[in-house]
């Protein structure tokens, strides 16, 4: 018997590598995305593929389609993309996940809410828990997709609590690989990018704020163990790399990759930009038995390859 499976959002970075690992198993896939921030060149080599079918549709507004299992990743994730629009951004958030959210309910299938460390805000705890309940700015310029992340969350959990829909909720961190916009605006592409054309490499701030980096092939099977778990979980899960490293090594990092003599300059460090990022991902070890596998510097040469075989000169 052929399993469907729906994903919004397909078309884009993370889309795109589960679309290639769900019809690796044997679904028949639907991929439905807009085009906003997403492309049909990463799911170009699929189109042929009779198990594949691609739909143009923004979830704003409601789709029918038979499914067994709806993963959930349709919203700009770069500040450079959810900022164009804000308001679409809350609109792709808020409005998009209830539709899937009755989507489920009718078809009676399992659910992937795809939310965000962003979730957290500027935290004052370190590393950061499912339990930490944030340190938020409501009002400022990133709120479109930070508390449209967080109300999608909300009613993710009102559809389980009142309607007993099976969704599950992971919260990523930082992810990084082949098939990311080189135009994005996130500081691994941006610093790939500047490096692989001997440009200046921009650090905004002083380089010292941390973030945690996730390879996405790492993330994507934590997204399939989540939806293979028979039974559901209390709460959101965290989907990150625990190792924790400042913005300046990473810079240095790709530099060394790419054997690159690009110097660094500091920008002024935008709104709300975290200074602390790293998931504690106990809760995803002791349910998932998941935990990272590949390492930032072996990450990193892949994506570093990866662009250099894409990059237009």
């Amino acid at each position: 018997m052929v399993r469907h499976a729906i994903i919004a959002g397909g078309a884009g970075f993370l889309g795109s590598h589960l679309v290639a690992r769900l019809l690796s198993e044997g679904y028949h896939v639907v991929c439905v995305d807009d085009l906003s921030t997403g492309s049909e060149e990463n799911i170009s080599e699929h189109l042929e593929n009779p198990n594949f079918e691609f739909v143009e549709h923004d979830i704003a507004t409601p789709i029918s389609v038979e499914c067994d299992k709806i993963y959930n990743l349709a919203c700009p994730a770069s500040p450079k993309q959810y900022m164009t629009n804000p308001i679409k951004t809350f609109k792709t958030s808020i409005f998009g996940t209830i539709n899937l959210l009755d989507l489920a309910h009718q078809q009676k299938c399992k659910m992937l809410q795809v939310s965000t460390s962003e979730v957290y805000g500027d935290p004052t705890v370190h590393p950061q828990p499912e339990t930490y309940l944030g340190n938020v700015n409501t009002t400022g310029p990133r709120a479109c997709y930070d508390e449209g992340k967080r109300a999608a969350e909300a009613i993710c959990f009102d559809y389980q609590r009142q309607l007993a829909v099976d969704v599950r909720v992971v919260r990523v961190f930082n992810t990084y690989g082949p098939k990311m916009d080189p135009d994005d605006g996130r500081v691994v592409s941006n610093f790939i990018t500047q490096a692989l054309k001997g440009e200046d490499i921009t650090v905004y701030g002083d380089g010292s704020q941390t973030r945690s980096f996730c390879y996405v092939d790492d993330l994507i099977e934590g997204f399939c163990r989540t939806m293979a778990r028979e039974t559901q979980f209390a709460g959101p899960i965290n989907l990150g790399n625990p190792e924790e490293y400042s913005v300046k090594d990473l810079a240095h990092k790709v530099l060394s990759i790419v054997h690159s003599s690009s110097q660094l300059v500091y920008k002024e460090l935008p709104q709300d930009d975290p200074k602390k990022r790293r998931p504690d991902i106990t809760k995803a070890q002791d349910i998932l038995d998941w935990s990272p596998k590949v390492s930032v510097d072996d990450g990193l040469a892949r994506t570093v390859d990866w662009f250099r075989g894409t990059r237009k000169n």
